[in-house]
């Protein structure tokens, strides 16, 4: 259990939680539910109104993945909307330019957004509201401005010379060289007249539209390689999600180009421990939970690639066989001796996550990302639109590599997102940004609540570990060793340290994740959310 008190209280609702590391998106989720819109409804507000005030982490030139279960059917349904390099980005391009690796920053980082094709098929799928009215929101605070957050604060001090590389993001950002404060107002009428063009022409305006025109335009002019075809090529897949179980609860996943797999991968593989016995956060059950974390982040660093380009063994890596074979590989006593063949794959970035459930027990998970923090740093003048730079970050320019950067691919993504249901009903939703350390964090989240038996505040509140490097090529060569958050208790360091581990304490005020919660009690249909005190957000109710 956790060694100090909670800084927030858990939160109950029969009628409707959402859980934002946005309050203001949060509000406007609720809102939309007390208007009568059910959990799509408020999650399109919510994702909407995100995208403007968590600029560095998400936007309407971000990625989006989404897992919605729909109480009349029973079913779970998956939104996955990432987009493509562009045409003419090849590997032998960027090297006859001089790159050893893909620029992380400006056009050539960008790749094809997916964002706003999910929110059209979110709402053509599953809402009741007018698409027009779930944007209101979000274009009010583009548009009269919104005060900036403590951990929004903070990221723009840190990306002043970053979004001051181009005058168009550093005339919405940096204006005068200075960035927005904590609770200053930021205003981007831009952005709210691009919202706009959306409200009213949907996913065809900004991917086939005038707006495309624009910001196709905006990228070329800055040497850019993305074309009109490119974006009008872009549509979010809808298909059935992946999925495993784990201690009587059928969990559900992000398919492939996310690596959501490793979650199913890593839970399959401790499921075969008792992990309950060992006590919560002991050094015995941390180490199996990162042994089986190498074993999954080598496979996907190995054979992982875009499903649509290359050809490798999924439903084998989520299968309880090959966990079974694998577990072997685990010594409860000591750290394994074969090293992860990590590779530069995808890195950490700014991302955010959020959550929605209804009385109806309709629900959403949806994470949303612009990759680094405030993307490729780069806005196609006009438009007010802050491009990613996924490309820059998930793609390799190495021969062979499974992704290496080609016109029309995607790359792997870390984005990744889950539902885990008991009997046929929604029991958890939930998520974290944080890159490599999500799928890491989605299993300490799990086995919190189904192996340790620990109420939803305090699983998303205790102290974390996060096996370290993962895939980011500026880390891929340092050691591997074992991160705790400070308030991870010595006695077990130092255990960890003689099971094998090289452990490293992370510095006060640093930590990992910015999880939301729900849990949903299956008898009474009570919802309690669980946001994180890592982040700024909150757990809204009505």
């Amino acid at each position: 259990m956790l060694t100090t008190g909670l800084s927030r209280e858990l939160v109950y609702s029969s009628r409707g939680i959402v859980c934002s590391n946005s309050p203001l998106a949060a509000s406007a989720g609720i809102r939309v539910m007390q208007e009568g819109g059910n959990a799509f409804d408020a999650a399109l507000a919510v994702a909407t109104a995100e995208a403007v005030t968590l600029v560095p982490f998400c936007g309407m030139g971000g990625d989006s993945f989404i897992l919605l279960y729909q109480a009349s059917s029973g079913k779970v349904t998956e939104v996955n909307s990432s987009g493509v390099a562009a045409t003419g980005a090849t590997a032998d391009y960027y090297r006859s330019l001089g790159h050893r690796t893909m620029p992380l920053e400006g056009p050539h980082s960008i790749s094809v957004p997916g964002e706003v094709a999910a929110w059209e098929e979110v709402h053509r799928r599953f809402c009741t509201k007018p698409f027009s009215n779930l944007l209101d929101t979000a274009v009010g605070y583009a548009e009269e401005g919104f005060p900036i957050s403590p951990g929004i604060g903070r990221s723009f001090e840190h990306n002043v010379a970053k979004l001051a590389q181009f005058s168009s993001s550093q005339a919405i950002y940096s204006a005068g060289g200075e960035p927005p404060l904590e609770g200053d107002l930021l205003v981007n009428r831009d952005l709210a007249r691009s919202l706009l063009r959306v409200s009213e022409g949907g996913a065809e305006e900004f991917y086939r539209g005038g707006l495309a025109r624009e910001m196709v335009k905006g990228l070329r002019a800055a040497g850019g390689l993305l074309t009109e075809e490119d974006f009008a090529g872009h549509h979010a897949e809808v298909h059935d999600p992946i999925t495993t179980t784990y201690r009587g609860h059928s969990v559900y996943q992000i398919s492939p180009p996310s690596q959501g797999f490793l979650l199913l991968e890593m839970l399959n593989l401790v499921e075969g421990f008792d992990l309950g016995s060992l006590g919560h956060n002991s050094p015995e059950a941390i180490h199996l939970m990162v042994e089986a974390k190498k074993i999954a982040y080598d496979d996907r660093n190995r054979l992982a690639g875009d499903p649509k380009v290359v050809d490798w063994p999924l439903n084998q890596l989520i299968s309880k066989d090959y966990a079974s074979r694998r577990r072997r590989e685990i010594s409860p006593n000591r750290v394994g001796t074969a090293v992860p063949s990590l590779q530069p794959v995808d890195a950490d970035g700014d991302t955010t996550y959020f959550c929605v459930a209804d009385g109806e027990g309709n629900c959403v998970s949806w994470i949303h990302s612009l990759s680094n923090a405030f993307g490729s740093g780069f806005v196609a003048e006009g438009t007010g639109v802050l491009f990613n730079n996924r490309a820059g970050r998930g793609f390799s320019l190495a021969p062979g590599h499974p992704n290496i950067i080609a016109p029309g691919k995607r790359t792997m993504h870390t984005l990744n997102c889950y539902m885990a249901l008991k009997d046929g009903s929604p029991a958890i939703i939930g998520g974290t940004p944080g890159g490599d350390f999500q799928a890491q964090c989605g299993l300490q989240i799990l086995t919190n609540l189904l192996d340790f038996g620990i109420p939803p505040q305090e699983a998303v509140e205790a102290p974390r570990w996060w096996s370290f490097p993962g895939t980011d090529p500026a880390s891929i060569g340092a050691p591997v060793e074992l991160r705790t958050e400070p308030e991870m208790p010595e006695n077990t360091l130092e255990a960890l340290k003689r099971l094998g581990h090289k452990v490293a304490r992370r510095r006060p005020g640093i930590h990992d994740g910015k999880t939301q919660l729900i849990v949903r009690n299956l008898e009474s249909g009570v919802l309690m959310g669980a946001s994180d005190p890592r982040g700024d957000g909150q757990a809204a109710a009505w």
